[in-house]
């Protein structure tokens, strides 16, 4: 598969034809990522995940472009849609495996990270594409029973400290490891966390390396 990072959590997929697009987020570059996408995977409602008027404007304009999402997600993308959402549409939750677009897709999870106890805990599922790329969403969920061939790292959030994603990223032991949820770090605040996942991952067998937005590499 061609791996291409996009801003923040947006990431596109490439294998035989086909186009996956994850995460196309407010701070991604949304039409762009999902241009010849035939399907889509949104770990949660949160607009830093899904920019949903610009999502929604896509599926509008692309009857072959279908979406999968936690359901309250799914169900606003929906009733946004109408008539035109047909069967294009489903709901997920962990534990479930399905194909979209030709892609194996596996759902770990079902719960944001926590926040703050006042803030509500919404519903996240992570996906694990062709048995190899992990996006976890806004969670740390290590997926249980499979080895990981490509983890894509939630690096800094509001929920998270640096320890809890350097745990994360040995725990889950894959052997390629890029960022992901960089849009809310300067170069140097990110060259700090990044510096701290390369050494320490190195250790567990991972090697972690930054990914340029519009950068692609073959995972």
């Amino acid at each position: 598969m061609l791996l291409t990072k996009y801003s923040h959590s947006c990431v596109r997929l490439e294998q035989d034809g086909s186009v996956l697009v994850l995460d196309p987020g407010s701070f991604s570059e949304v039409e762009e990522a999902l241009e010849g996408a035939a399907a889509v995977l949104v770990t949660h409602e949160h607009p830093d995940h899904i920019a949903v008027d610009r999502v929604v404007a896509v599926l509008a304009a692309d009857p072959a472009l279908s979406l999968w999402a936690p359901r309250g997600v799914a169900d606003t993308v929906a009733a946004a849609l109408g008539d035109a959402a047909g069967d294009r549409v489903h709901s997920v939750s962990g534990g479930e495996d399905f194909t979209a677009a030709g892609f194996r897709v596996r759902t770990f999870g079902g719960q944001h990270a926590l926040i703050h106890p006042l803030i509500p805990v919404i519903t996240n599922v992570g996906y694990l594409v062709e048995e190899s790329v992990y996006h976890p969403g806004d969670s740390l969920i290590v997926p249980d029973g499979i080895e990981v061939g490509t983890l894509l790292v939630p690096v800094h959030a509001p929920w998270s400290k640096l320890g809890e994603v350097v745990d994360f990223t040995v725990s889950v032991r894959a052997p390629r490891a890029f960022q992901i949820h960089d849009a809310l770090l300067n170069d140097a605040g990110l060259g700090i966390v990044e510096g701290h996942l390369t050494r320490l991952g190195a250790k567990y067998g991972t090697t972690f390396r930054h990914l340029a937005v519009r950068e692609g590499v073959d995972v």
